[in-house]
């Protein structure tokens, strides 16, 4: 599909664009004039404060997860249905929003386990050189 709706070209403003999506609309950019031209017209509504729902809905980020929530899913410990929403989000819609956030997350919490592991390790090695009292 090479065709890119004015929803697409919004969304390619905002680095909200999938990036496969975003790759192909900056490859088309370079031969096409007209699609230019349409994302420049785009670009000058969202400067003169023209705006649609649809476009603060992209820009205000409603139907976002909270990091909150995202942590949640990473643990695992969501309902289905919030779950299934949040795969869905991630993965079909493809934001790049919470896909930077989920992974954030993600190395925090792996983080958080590598002085567990350190310390753990240390104990290990250790253990033979405590003397009892």
């Amino acid at each position: 599909m090479n065709a890119f709706t004015d929803s697409e070209l919004a969304a390619f403003l905002d680095e909200a664009l999938p990036a496969n999506r975003s790759s192909e609309l900056e490859q088309a950019l370079r031969s096409d004039a007209s699609l230019r031209k349409r994302l420049t017209e785009i670009q000058g509504r969202d400067a003169a404060g023209l705006h649609t729902i649809a476009g603060i809905w992209r820009r205000e980020r409603l139907s976002c997860p909270s990091r909150s929530e995202l942590g949640q899913y990473i643990l695992g410990t969501l309902d289905a249905e919030p779950s299934d929403y949040i795969r869905f989000h991630l993965e079909d819609v493809g934001c790049r929003y919470c896909q930077a956030n989920l992974l954030d997350l993600q190395e925090a919490a792996q983080d958080q386990v590598q002085p567990v592991v350190r310390r753990s390790r240390f104990f290990q090695t250790s253990a033979g050189y405590l003397r009892k009292e």
